[in-house]
C-alpha cells in the first residue's frame, strides 16, 4: 500500500499557494477553483489544500530543521515549537540508526500547524539521502 494524498485546510488558495510554494520550493501542480482545490506533488504524494478539508498536522522532511526554521523565522513565519531532539534512533525501525530526530513546528498561512523533521548524527552531520533544499 502506498500513501497517495494528504488533505489540509486552506481558506485562501492564493495565500496558501504562496506560502506552500515558498516552503516546498516548488509551484503548485494543479489548481481547480472552483471548487477550491490546490495540489502540490511531494515526491509522488499529493498535498491537497482544500477549503472544505479539516485541519491536520503534516510533517515535512527537511535537511536541517534548525537552519530551516531560522530561515523561515527570518521571513516572518510563526514558529510554534522550536527545533529540538525528540528521539534517538538506536535502530532503523523508525529512522536512520544512530541518529537524533529533530522536530519543530510552524504555523502556515491558513493557521494550520506544520511539523518539520530532520535526522542528524551526534556530530551534527546530515544523514545521507536526506532531501536538499
Amino acid at each position: 500500500m502506498k500513501l497517495t494524498q494528504i488533505a489540509q485546510h486552506a481558506e485562501d488558495l492564493d495565500r496558501a499557494a504562496g506560502f506552500y510554494s515558498a516552503l516546498l520550493g516548488t509551484a503548485p501542480a494543479a489548481v481547480f477553483d472552483p471548487p477550491g482545490l490546490l495540489f502540490f506533488d511531494l515526491d509522488g504524494v499529493r498535498l491537497l489544500l482544500e477549503r472544505g478539508a479539516p485541519s491536520s498536522v503534516i510533517y515535512l522532511n527537511v535537511p536541517d530543521v534548525r537552519q530551516h526554521v531560522a530561515e523561515l523565522e527570518a521571513r516572518g513565519v510563526e514558529v510554534v515549537g522550536a527545533p529540538h531532539v525528540i528521539f534517538h534512533h538506536d535502530d532503523a525501525r523508525l529512522g536512520p540508526a544512530g541518529t537524533d530526530e529533530w522536530m519543530a513546528f510552524i504555523r502556515d498561512s491558513e493557521g494550520n500547524t506544520v511539523g518539520l523533521v530532520s535526522h542528524a548524527f551526534d556530530d551534527g552531520t546530515i544523514v545521507p539521502g536526506t532531501p536538499r533544499d
